[in-house]
């Protein structure tokens, strides 16, 4: 069965180069972007003000090979692709919990984005800590990983 996805929008940030854009959403800290949805669907941003976070769903449009397994930045164990978050994907869906910081029109203004600019962006939808927060949830093999930035001139 296939599907045929149709960008709804353009994410915007700061960063240009793979090499800038921070890895995962918890390390982009105060990194602030926007998020462009085409014009025609703006009244489907009605009440999306009401809520704190989002997640955006994107697609690795400038992603690398697929490989089935792979080396994970936190780790030098090969695990298997669908155990990471690795954009080099058999499908290149990304996914990111950004906080709204304002909406104007068909503009939202995130703060803590983490992809590159000029993303297609396939769906958003509020998070919901009532729906999407798990207790107990396993963090699998990446528990004990420290992988946030350290501060500069820090070890």
């Amino acid at each position: 069965m296939n599907f045929e996805i149709s960008p709804i929008g353009t994410i915007h940030t700061p960063f240009k180069e793979k090499s800038q854009c921070p890895v995962q959403t918890g390390a982009a800290g105060e990194a602030v972007g926007s998020v462009e949805l085409l014009p025609e669907l703006a009244p489907g941003l009605k009440d999306i003000e009401l809520f704190t976070h989002l997640y955006l769903f994107y697609i690795f449009d400038r992603a690398g090979e697929v490989e089935l397994i792979r080396h994970p930045f936190l780790d030098d164990e090969p695990h298997g692709i669908f155990a990471t978050r690795h954009p080099c994907r058999p499908t290149p869906l990304g996914l990111s919990i950004v906080e709204l910081v304002e909406r104007q029109g068909n503009v939202l203004t995130v703060k803590g984005i983490d992809v590159l600019d000029g993303t297609p962006l396939i769906d958003i939808k509020p998070y919901a800590p009532k729906f999407d927060g798990v207790e107990g949830a396993s963090n699998g093999w990446l528990e004990g990983k420290d992988w946030r930035p350290k501060p500069e001139g820090r070890e």
